[in-house]
């Protein structure tokens, strides 16, 4: 496929970039007037019409529209069964995500639901999810397990995120085993045992089958001496730690996460200097959901100053049916803008490249690289910037999205 009149094609990296932080996040490479060249599914060149190739295949004509990367959203949990929209009213109606958990709502609820309903269910409402995130220009997804809270129901969900793999191979998908997301059902009051039963039955079966392996260290949830002993249990059997932390409060999340290598810490809303400097001087990305925030009413991560500070920062969805029932990254990215005051360019950047390193998918996702997959997204010829993409935030503004060079029915 050739696409040519591209009005701006962004977000041009080497390969050898897998990541940017701090002050390179604030940096974007671009080429005014250009075009694309694939080879059936990866990039096979770029650059300005002046020296635009002739075709031997499928053109495309962006008619001046602007390309971008596809997104890359790097924390969703979107097996689930039926809805928690009781609990929206209980949020409306000024209950914390704390006390809607403690009585017996959140995650448990879900958890109840997922483990009544039958795969087949399971798989359609999460594959309907996925197309509609596939619409919007997801091309790379992370999907969490921890809703099944036995080892059955997380083997469940897993077989479901495979299918998803089978049904849409042009999304590239990374699944990450979250038996620790709560203390299922069968262990209330015995929390202690729930993470024997985690390492000693749960961790095992996930060996081959999952890509990672998440906590949730959290106020409320489970302490770092519990993350730590997880992720210390997890390494031989090859699973890559990210985590859940800081939501609710200064979990020590951040901390157990660096020291495990974890890929990313997620959430991130309750940061201060020293988790900056920890995750500045590390591989881990600092990965932050302003969804979550938006819909929870939580604050919002600080962005801004964790870039200033010298981290990665990638922005993801966290699509699930309690504290974030989207799954728009365009959404997200005017999020970051308007809510957290990225720039256009860093917000990008978030939702892209690093998005792509907090799933280990840089070499392969995230920018206009000759050799990573063509997923891109083409907007409207009538979109004049770049910085109208998250300004203009609810307004369909996509002409096409590619994944993995062919091009998604409209």
């Amino acid at each position: 496929m050739l696409i040519k009149n591209i009005g701006c094609l962004t977000g041009i990296l080497p390969q050898e970039v897998e990541r940017l932080r701090g002050e390179e996040m604030n940096r974007l490479q671009s080429i005014e007037n250009a075009w694309l060249l694939t080879d059936g599914e990866r990039i096979a060149g770029f650059g300005p019409m002046e020296s635009c190739p002739d075709a031997n295949g499928e053109v495309m004509d962006a008619m001046g529209g602007i390309v971008t990367p596809a997104f890359c959203d790097s924390h969703t949990h979107i097996v689930w069964a039926g809805d928690r929209s009781g609990e929206f009213i209980d949020k409306i109606d000024g209950l914390s995500y704390e006390e809607i958990a403690e009585r017996g709502g959140g995650i448990l609820n879900s958890s109840d639901l997922l483990n009544a309903t039958s795969e087949d269910e399971l798989f359609h409402s999460a594959l309907r999810r996925l197309r509609q995130m596939a619409a919007m220009g997801t091309g790379a997804v992370e999907i969490k397990t921890g809703y099944g809270l036995t080892l059955e129901g997380e083997l469940k969900m897993l077989r479901v995120i495979k299918r998803l793999q089978r049904e849409m191979p042009q999304v590239e998908i990374r699944s990450t085993f979250l038996g620790a997301h709560a203390v299922g059902r069968a262990y209330a009051g015995r929390q202690g045992e729930y993470v024997d039963h985690v390492i000693a039955d749960m961790l095992p079966a996930m060996a081959g089958e999952a890509d990672f392996v998440d906590v949730f260290c959290d106020k409320g949830f489970f302490t770092v001496e519990e993350t730590d002993s997880i992720l210390a249990a997890a390494k031989p059997l090859g699973l890559c730690p990210k985590i859940h932390a800081n939501e609710l409060d200064c979990s020590g999340g951040v901390q157990v996460g660096v020291k495990h290598g974890a890929m990313s810490v997620d959430h991130l809303e309750r940061i201060g200097d020293e988790e900056i400097a920890l995750l500045a001087n590390s591989d881990t990305i600092a990965t932050m959901l302003p969804g979550a925030s938006f819909f929870s009413g939580l604050p919002y991560g600080p962005a801004k100053r964790a870039i200033a500070g010298g981290c990665a920062v990638a922005l993801a969805s966290d699509y699930n049916p309690g504290s974030s029932p989207s799954g728009s990254m365009g959404m997200v990215m005017s999020l970051g803008c308007i809510k957290m005051k990225l720039r256009p360019e860093q917000a990008l950047n978030a939702v892209t490249i690093n998005g792509a390193a907090a799933m280990g998918l840089s070499s392969d996702f995230g920018s206009i690289t000759p050799g990573k997959y063509a997923s891109l997204i083409i907007y409207a010829p009538w979109v004049p910037t770049l910085a109208y993409i998250p300004y203009a935030y609810t307004e369909p503004k996509i002409s096409t999205v590619i994944l993995k060079g062919k091009a998604l029915a409209q």
